[in-house]
């Protein structure tokens, strides 16, 4: 028997979205998080590091994007491992949890750190993408801008799905945004997904 709940971390989750949410993430405090969820700031941070980790310690997109590259098929060439590892992300990360992340996006926007925080872990799958793409012999220049480029793709899908408020898939909107900015760069949209 698990001498802690199995449940903790989803708790202290919810408990610290509520809270945001309610007063504010600077306003919130680790003790009110573990009170609200009934467990202790030992507890607490056996599972997280400080109360930005509740927004920030999910799986992490950097070490994806690293084996999901590692992992491809040597031949695959970069735009179809882009558009392929764009795909398991949405189905692995984000589809599912449209709401959740609405409330998550918002809770970030709403502090200046946290924003900052966000942009460092963009930049961090785009240097895993980028290390990915040079150590499968791709010029250092082409690697830089294809990780920027996936990085730009996802976030600014990512973006639209959370504004809409239709049924809409994330992975088709990556798709029309890849098909746009392939149709702008002067690129053929047939042979990009």
């Amino acid at each position: 028997m698990s001498r802690w709940p199995a449940d903790a971390r989803e708790r202290l989750e919810r408990a610290a979205i509520e809270l945001f949410q309610e007063q504010g993430f600077a306003a919130t405090t680790v003790p009110q998080i573990t009170a609200r969820a009934g467990l202790t700031t030992r507890t607490f941070h056996r599972h997280f590091a400080d109360k930005r980790e509740v927004l920030f310690a999910e799986a992490d997109a950097a070490d994806m994007a690293t084996h999901l590259i590692a992992d491809a098929p040597p031949d695959l060439p970069p735009i179809a491992l882009i558009t392929e590892g764009l795909r398991i992300v949405v189905a692995t990360r984000f589809e599912g949890r449209r709401e959740e992340l609405r409330v998550r996006r918002e809770i970030v926007r709403s502090d200046a750190g946290l924003r900052e925080r966000n942009l460092h872990k963009w930049d961090a799958m785009s240097g895993a993408i980028r290390a990915g793409f040079t150590a499968r012999g791709v010029e250092p220049m082409r690697a830089a801008l294809l990780a920027d480029t996936a990085v730009s793709l996802l976030r600014v899908s990512f973006d639209e799905w959370l504004d809409r408020d239709d049924e809409c898939e994330l992975y088709e909107i990556v798709r029309t945004a890849l098909t746009a900015l392939r149709t702008e760069l002067g690129g053929d949209p047939e042979t990009s997904a």
